[in-house]
């Protein structure tokens, strides 16, 4: 599923690791040529050149880049040189860490993934940070939110696309009464269902609620919520619709207005490039009539743009 251009003169990993090994040589790094080696090269090749370096020159090349690069270029390449799944543990435990937290960004992340990609991240989190992913939502988040967070990612769901409509009319019913219908909220019945329900079935329980209550339920999440636990609910919500969509729209939120949200956008990108990039890019396009490219192109500059684009892949 990558949107990955491929550089015509296919090189092997050792090829890759001793281009690096001399792009990293002298005095100052030929960082175009790290660029160029590095956004064209998939999950395998890029950990077959992290092998391939140690093994020659007994150095770990993630070490080295973070001391050759900097800045924007630098976070992007490094998250990059890990597979999708080591990818969303770093964000994740990084959110979650005093230091760099950012629940927002590891609230995204938990919240946008299936029950499946939950469970390896999981399990890469426990053997590489050296505590379970539970340990640290414990910690770190609170309230509802954290309810939400630990709920999610232990419950397993459905994958499937088969859904059902009694059931929807049923949720819907019981999160009427527990938002609109009452006076304050009955949090536990939105963090049982959204957290219980497969994405086909939320996407039945969204259609169900408006045609039974004429309101949307994510106005009612809205009206009914706040904060961290609104965000979740509502992220939950808009990929069990339509997820492509809602990755090209939090991209054009991060480049909205002035400055730019470089840290969503980096994440974004880089953790969505070998997942669903293109359908990213066909939304962007639907729903912005600009193409993904333009917009980051305007919003970057220099090596990092490069980067990036290189990443994002053809201009269409």
């Amino acid at each position: 599923m990558s949107t990955l251009s491929v550089p015509p003169v296919p090189t092997s990993p050792r090829d890759d690791a001793i281009a690096l090994y001399r792009a990293f040589k002298g005095f100052g790094c030929d960082t175009a040529a790290v660029v160029n080696i590095l956004a064209h090269r998939d999950a395998t090749q890029r950990a077959l050149i992290q092998q391939e370096y140690r093994v020659m020159y007994s150095d770990d090349i993630l070490k080295r880049l973070s001391s050759e690069l900097s800045g924007k270029l630098e976070t992007s390449v490094l998250l990059w040189m890990h597979d999708p799944v080591g990818r969303d543990a770093i964000v994740v435990k990084q959110g979650l860490s005093s230091e760099t937290k950012n629940l927002q960004a590891a609230t995204e992340v938990i919240c946008s993934r299936t029950p499946s990609q939950i469970q390896c991240f999981k399990q890469l989190y426990h053997s590489r940070f050296g505590v379970p992913l539970e340990h640290d939502i414990e910690l770190q988040a609170s309230g509802d939110h954290k309810k939400l967070l630990l709920a999610y990612v232990s419950t397993p769901r459905y994958e499937g696309l088969e859904f059902d409509r009694e059931i929807a009319a049923k949720d819907s019913k019981a999160l009427f009464k527990a938002g609109e219908k009452k006076l304050g909220t009955d949090e536990k019945t939105f963090i049982h269902i959204f957290s219980e329900r497969s994405r086909a079935q939320l996407a039945a329980i969204i259609s169900a609620y408006h045609d039974m209550y004429g309101n949307s339920l994510k106005k009612a999440v809205k009206g009914e919520t706040s904060g961290l636990f609104e965000y979740a609910l509502l992220t939950i919500l808009s990929c069990s619709e339509n997820q492509a969509r809602y990755f090209a729209k939090v991209l054009h939120k991060a480049m909205q207005g002035l400055g730019t949200d470089d840290t969503t956008l980096i994440r974004v990108i880089v953790t969505r490039t070998e997942i669903d990039m293109q359908y990213i890019k066909a939304e962007y396009l639907k729903k912005y009539k600009k193409t993904l490219n333009d917009a980051v192109h305007s919003e970057t500059s220099g090596h990092y743009r490069t980067f990036l684009l290189s990443l994002l892949g053809p201009n269409r």
